[in-house]
């Protein structure tokens, strides 16, 4: 079974970090958030998101033994999110499955992987750019939140602060997800 892989269950690991990362840079963006910017010449908070989708979408043809890139141009800010999100749910489901490996784990995680965790931070510092910054937290201590992959936004109080989450649908889940602490 591809759980006894140790390479498979770390890039899980990383793929539902970098879920959890990304819905707390994704989730409550302000209005207008996806043309913002950190200079003209670079790319805005859409064409990154859009660009997100785009990685992991080709880290499943990658998974698969193929090397299949397609450029999507950014579309609805909250549908290029749940792309995002479906597709690393794809990989993830991918990558918990029996099926072989076209790639090796470490030529995955070198490529899409790392790109993608570039562009989380990309996100988080043009939150705080368009005065929306994300709250700082103990990420170490997040072992308890970050395997649930979901559109984010959806459970986001003004300023950021989360209430509890939704139960958690993602393949990712070994064990039930617990609750989010409801900030004090």
């Amino acid at each position: 079974m591809a759980e006894t892989d140790p390479k498979r269950s770390l890039l899980r690991h990383t793929i539902a970090t970098l879920a959890y990362r990304a819905s707390r840079a994704l989730g409550d963006a302000p209005e207008g958030f996806g043309a913002v910017r950190a200079r003209h010449d670079t790319r805005s908070a859409e064409e990154i998101l859009a660009h997100m989708g785009d990685l992991f979408d080709w880290a499943v043809s990658i998974a698969r033994g193929q090397q299949v890139w397609k450029t999507q141009p950014p579309g609805a800010w909250s549908d290029d999110v749940t792309r995002l999100f479906g597709a690393l749910e794809t990989f993830d489901a991918f990558l918990a499955s029996d099926a072989p490996m076209g790639f090796s784990p470490e030529a995955i995680f070198q490529g899409p992987i790392a790109d993608a965790l570039t562009h989380v931070g990309q996100l988080a510092t043009l939150r705080r750019l368009a005065g929306s910054p994300v709250l700082g937290e103990n990420y170490l201590d997040c072992h308890r939140f970050h395997y649930c992959l979901r559109v984010p936004g959806v459970r986001m109080r003004a300023g950021g602060h989360r209430r509890e989450a939704p139960p958690c649908r993602s393949s990712i889940t070994p064990t039930p997800a617990p609750s989010w602490p409801t900030p004090s």
